[in-house]
């Protein structure tokens, strides 16, 4: 078994890793549990990644995975420590999303962490995201604030923030995000992450028939392009009354794969939106050099831009409508904040008719905008706009100016959840002045996740992202302060450490 030098740079590992070394023996489940558990409550004061713990319940189950170990079974996710992000329903513990209020515990697994389960996961805890998921910044009355492992003056990104800092950190090996504008792509780029928001209904959102009207889904945050194919592949499948059901997608063997030569259309200007957007000349550049090694790595790359249209009026009938429909669910409508409550009367404006046209306006726009795919093959965009926002920078904002600041920060990524077609963000590289994490977004069109995962893995291989982590985080190093994390002044930004073992 493991030594205590072994287990941290197990722990610092990947989700393929931790896999292997279980099923070899090299390791048990609750070393590698307990481990995660002890790493939560160090970064907890200061990253608070976690809104709910399930300590108790987790070794039990790291303990009963060890027993199945040892009895010669094996499962893709046998014995490894997960977290999913708090809009997920977990057996026992409450769903709060954000919210502030007494929630009572669900007596039933979601379809997704049913998943996770039968492929053998521990699922140690649900991650922080802000009210309802509707901001890219992981904070609020409820729980606090959520910092980014690269600088913790800085925001891991929403609504799965919670998510992406608790991976960036090294507290899990993986962990399940959801996505309805960008909320699992826009915190993969601002921790160097891999996000991938799969197609809709690859993964069940059941007990949802459909999340916020279709524009939300489920998918995976992890270090390497292998471990976000596995807890997709592990996590994906229908639920009898799931609205949507693509056919399946070998999103194993893709990441495996070499994709061939592909098409590449370079997009920089986002779909039209009422609020001034700026692309941040790191970001441009960041982009561009992904755009120039894709080419280098054989791509025929083009500028090119998608026709969007006006496909921003079908997309907010559909967010405010969720936002409604969830907002009656709190068991105290008076903790909401007020973005939530301005946000929930425009639910009610824009329903009935207006959402109906909403609705029905997805197949039109996706003729629309899928014209590109009849000459490229993969779309290529920045994943934001801008490098990581500071903390507090949409505190105490009123509607409209968070809505003006989110679309300038965020203006790439929320068309994708209207059509429901997948995308995944993958690293871009550091800022140059303070080494803050950028992304590059590969979009594709209907159940084109296999092409972007093949795609993603090759240019992985060239990369190397995962060989560039936060300082202090990832072995849980002391720092004069004694956090556990990378001090805080000047919060080691710009610098990197290999992985350890690597």
């Amino acid at each position: 078994m493991a030594d205590n030098a072994d287990l941290m740079n197990l722990t610092a590992s990947g989700l393929t890793e931790q896999v292997r070394a279980l099923a070899a023996g090299d390791v048990s489940s609750r070393a590698l549990v307990e481990r995660s558990l002890t790493r939560i409550a160090e970064t907890q004061p200061d990253l608070n990644a976690f809104r709910r713990v399930r300590a108790e319940a987790a070794l039990a189950e790291a303990d009963a995975a060890d027993r199945r170990l040892a009895a010669g079974e094996r499962l893709p996710l046998l014995g490894v420590p997960l977290a999913v992000k708090d809009d997920t329903d977990v057996a026992g513990e409450p769903t709060a999303f954000g919210c502030a209020g007494d929630f009572p515990p669900k007596t039933a697994d979601s379809e997704a962490v049913r998943r996770l389960r039968a492929a053998g996961a521990v699922i140690v805890g649900k991650t922080n995201t802000p009210e309802l998921g509707q901001w890219p910044v992981t904070e609020g009355p409820a729980f606090g604030v959520t910092r980014n492992p690269w600088s913790t003056e800085h925001t891991p990104g929403g609504s799965s923030g919670g998510a992406a800092a608790a991976v960036a950190a090294g507290l899990v090996p993986a962990a399940l995000g959801s996505d309805g504008a960008g909320s699992i792509r826009i915190p993969a780029a601002w921790t160097h992450l891999v996000g991938i928001k799969p197609q809709r209904g690859r993964i069940s959102t059941w007990p949802e028939p459909e999340a916020f009207r279709g524009i939300t889904c489920h998918g995976p945050l992890a270090r390497t392009v292998a471990d976000a194919a596995l807890l997709l592949h592990a996590a994906s499948g229908s639920h009898a009354g799931d609205l949507h059901r693509p056919p399946p997608a070998d999103v194993l063997e893709a990441a495996r794969r070499d994709p061939g030569r592909l098409r590449i259309a370079l997009s920089l200007r986002p779909a039209f939106a009422a609020a001034r957007q700026r692309l941040d000349p790191e970001v441009r550049a960041a982009t561009v050099r992904i755009a120039e090694r894709l080419a280098a790595l054989g791509h025929d790359v083009v500028e090119e831009e998608p026709r969007y249209g006006l496909i921003g009026l079908t997309f907010v009938p559909r967010s405010m409508s969720g936002v409604r429909e969830w907002a009656g669910r709190v068991p105290d409508r008076a903790l909401l904040d007020a973005r939530t409550r301005v946000n929930a009367r425009g639910g009610l404006l824009l329903g009935g008719g207006v959402l109906r046209v909403a609705r029905a306006a997805e197949e039109p726009l996706r003729r629309r905008v899928g014209e590109i795919f009849n000459r490229f093959d993969v779309v290529l965009t920045p994943t934001t706009a801008v490098p990581p926002l500071r903390t507090g920078e949409l505190a105490g904002l009123n509607s409209s100016r968070t809505d003006a600041l989110m679309i300038a920060a965020c203006p790439y990524s929320w068309p994708w959840n209207v059509l429901g077609w997948p995308g995944m963000s993958v690293p871009a590289g550091l800022t140059m002045r303070d080494g803050l994490p950028l992304g590059a977004q590969l979009l594709g069109p209907a159940n084109s996740e296999p092409r972007l995962i093949s795609l993603a893995a090759q240019l992985e291989a060239e990369e190397r992202w995962f060989e560039r982590r936060p300082v202090g985080v990832t072995t849980g190093e002391r720092t004069p302060d004694g956090l556990g994390l990378a001090a805080r002044e000047p919060m080691g930004r710009g610098e990197v450490t290999p992985a350890v073992g690597e």
